[in-house]
């Protein structure tokens, strides 16, 4: 009498190989060139002439 046969499930070996593969990475670079104004004051200085006449009055007058 010959007993049966126990059919075990399978035994895996995997042996994993790696291949690199390059996935670029693009980063934008925005260079800025700025030009600012700047309110810088100037001051005008505009000379101005007046001619004056002083009149004593009549001498002997009173007033």
């Amino acid at each position: 009498m010959n007993c049966p046969a126990h059919i075990c499930p399978p035994i895996y070996n995997v042996h994993n190989t790696y291949i690199p593969r390059t996935v670029p990475y693009i980063h934008p670079v925005v260079n800025i060139h700025r030009r600012v104004i700047v309110n810088v004051p100037r001051h005008y200085y505009v000379p101005v002439t007046r001619n004056i006449v002083v009149d004593p009055g009549c001498p002997g007058c009173r007033r």
